[in-house]
């Protein structure tokens, strides 16, 4: 019988170790360090990914110099006082089967002064695309510190147990920049020629190799960004590449895509084709004779792994979001239980955009992530007094509470009012290019098949038949609604729309759920600046509809900038004809057409439209637990019907509830709302 994806789980040479596999959880800023230093947060997440069966790890990005600080939670590197902490993180990994290497890496002028309080470095002192501040020009002198500081650093890891490190050449790093004369337009040995230009990477290279030993793994980090006229060009990366392995400096090297011009495919979204990085790969597996080749963006499953191993576009895959999302995917795909992996939503809302706020990363759906040393990462112990447990609400937070009890070995009843799983998240996965969204509540769906949860559609509770189910431990998660009012939180003397009563207004719920009767010309207000307002809107266009989106915000798609979505959303709903009003409210309705007013001049314009929708703040549907407190029949409420929030925290407070049960029934959970 032929294994599951037998290329991804084939063994591998790499500079004197054996790789398990061919899967790698690839550098990342988890930004869980402690005065730069991992903590215990940091180890349990990086374990987890080694337990879960990952070959390779590659931890977060280390700044080698002060000049290239880019988070609070960056690691740090200044002296040897650093080696016995990093030490027990690598013991911590390697105890679990996986070789660990450490990335390095210097950002140039690409700093962020805020957390560095130092001026950014760069080849010929050019502007920085991550804050609004210029760089200074490197001389000599500082051109060979940072080349001791990349090779002091090598050395610190080496002493500190990590099998290698991988180089950051990527996404416009200062090694990338040297090779770029877009920002090296020095006249000295450093640049000119692409030999001059090469000096620098070659230097830093040849140096770590001679110190550190031919058995310390040496990996590089390139990037592909062909929309960018500046950026170095595939034949010039293919060549700078093939020239860095023949002379035998470099044992991997790592492609990625996307950059700090083409921000939104760095870390691409579900708005991006996947296997992102494959074409720069391919090419440079043809020109390597000695170096493996990594292929990292947009890869979140072991299928597109084992087509990408397939097609000979890469000797390794690195699936980062993928390995987050669920840490034990190697593991489950190797058994051949590819069904029970909890697929990555490519929507970057909590690792990226965490990330991008400057916290420690954590999941959408996995908000174990970043609590692995708390929660004990995604694995669950059987409780050896199994109660019973009604969840009232099948939406995210109904769905986790239900699962996670029912892994602990309690016996679960998932009652939901709808036909359908999901909730309003099953909504969203109505979207365009959502439906992502809709293979993690089949994968929910499958678990509860194999966990014997009873799952009764059509169940609409009332207080009467919570009492007759007669459950242990009762879990509202009711969710909650559009509020049906028209208020907008940006005109907040006004309690509701002036005009609402004339009808053909909807919510962005309805129109998603296809209870909603629209004319041609819509307009779609939005105050919430992400998904359910946008991906609304691009529904709707797509349907032909003309579009106008009203929001008060300064751009369309605010809260996703977070998430390096806006850009390319906002390039689609252009494409398709959407029409943006920013800074603006609907101040009245007349059925046939809206009254807008601008924030910032005070001016009044009216637009002909014959539909309404809008997308606003719900209102929790939190009547259950009113009826069970008069009862006094104890509950737990969580997600929505306590506060509508984000998807991210009805996961978070599904999880917790399924984890507090308690043999004794009724029991107050921690940090949750009971009766």
């Amino acid at each position: 019988m032929t294994p599951p994806f037998p290329k991804t789980f084939s063994e591998i040479k790499l500079a004197g170790h054996t790789l398990r596999n061919r899967i790698v959880f690839g550098a990342h800023t988890a930004n869980m360090s402690i005065d730069g230093l991992p903590s215990e947060q940091t180890i349990a997440y990086y374990v987890e990914r080694a337990l879960g069966g990952a070959a390779m790890i590659v931890v977060e990005p280390m700044p080698v110099h002060p000049a290239t600080v880019l988070t609070r939670g960056n690691f740090r590197t200044c002296d040897d006082s650093v080696i016995p902490a990093f030490g027990k993180l690598t013991e911590s990994v390697k105890r679990h089967g996986a070789v660990v290497i450490q990335q390095l890496y210097h950002v140039g002028s690409h700093g962020d002064s805020d957390l560095s309080f130092h001026a950014h470095w760069s080849p010929s002192g050019a502007a920085s695309y991550h804050d609004s501040d210029g760089s200074h020009a490197m001389t000599e002198a500082e051109i060979e510190e940072t080349i001791a500081a990349f090779v002091n650093a090598a050395r610190r890891c080496q002493a500190a147990g990590f099998d290698g490190v991988e180089v950051w050449a990527a996404y416009g790093g200062l090694l990338d920049q040297f090779w770029t004369p877009y920002y090296n337009r020095r006249e000295d040995q450093w640049g000119g020629s692409l030999e001059n230009r090469m000096r620098f990477s070659r230097e830093i290279l040849s140096r770590i190799r001679r110190l550190c030993g031919p058995d310390f793994i040496v990996g590089l980090t390139v990037s592909d960004e062909p929309g960018c006229p500046t950026a170095v060009a595939r034949d010039e990366i293919t060549e700078i590449v093939a020239g860095l392995d023949a002379d035998g400096l470099i044992d991997y090297v790592t492609c990625g895509s996307g950059g700090y011009f083409d921000y939104g495919s760095l870390m691409p979204t579900f708005l991006y084709p996947e296997r992102l990085g494959i074409e720069l790969s391919a090419r440079l597996k043809k020109v390597v004779s000695r170096a493996l080749v990594t292929a990292e963006s947009h890869i979140r499953t072991p299928e597109n792994a084992e087509i990408t191993l397939g097609e000979g576009a890469a000797d390794l895959v690195s699936i980062v979001r993928g390995q987050i999302a669920d840490p034990h995917l190697a593991n489950k795909a190797r058994a051949g239980t590819p069904e029970d992996i909890r697929g990555c939503l490519s929507c970057n809302q909590m690792c990226w955009g965490r990330r991008s706020r400057d916290y420690w990363i954590s999941c959408l759906i996995n908000p174990s992530v970043g609590r692995e040393a708390e929660w004990g990462g995604d694995r669950f112990e059987r409780v050896a007094d199994p109660q019973s447990v009604l969840v009232v609400g099948g939406g995210p937070a109904g769905l986790e509470a239900a699962r996670v009890a029912a892994e602990r070995g309690h016996r679960v009843v998932l009652a939901e009012a709808s036909d359908k799983l999901g909730g309003a998240f099953r909504l969203a996965g109505e979207q365009p290019r959502r439906a992502q969204i809709l293979d993690l509540i089949r994968w929910y769906e499958t678990r509860f098949e194999k966990l014997g949860v009873e799952v009764r559609l059509n169940a609409y509770l009332e207080g009467g038949d919570v009492v007759e189910i007669g459950a242990d431990v009762v879990i509202l998660a009711t969710g909650s609604l559009p509020l049906e009012t028209g208020f907008q939180k940006a005109r907040p003397d006004h309690p509701s729309l002036d005009g609402i009563a004339r009808g053909n207004v909807f919510s962005a719920e309805s129109v998603m759920a296809r209870q909603a009767r629209l004319g041609r010309r819509v307009v779609v207000v939005d105050e919430i600046g992400g998904w359910k307002g946008c991906g609304t809107a691009w529904k709707l266009a797509e349907q032909g509809h003309d579009v106008t989106i009203v929001t008060p915000d300064a751009l369309v798609g605010k809260e996703l900038q977070r998430t390096a979505a806006d850009v390319a959303l906002r390039r689609t709903l252009s494409q398709l004809g959407v029409v943006f009003r920013t800074e603006t409210s609907v101040e009245s309705w007349y059925g046939d057409a809206a009254t807008l007013v601008s924030h910032l001049t005070g001016k009044h314009e009216t637009i002909e439209a014959d539909s309404l929708v809008f997308a606003t703040t719900n209102v929790a549907a939190n009547w259950l637990a009113l009826e069970l407190a008069e009862l006094s029949i104890p509950f737990v409420e969580i997600g929505d019907g306590v506060a509508p929030r984000q998807a991210p925290y009805a996961f978070y407070e599904g999880r917790r509830a399924g984890m507090a049960i308690k043999a004794a029934a009724a029991e107050t959970l921690n940090e949750t709302r009971v009766a």
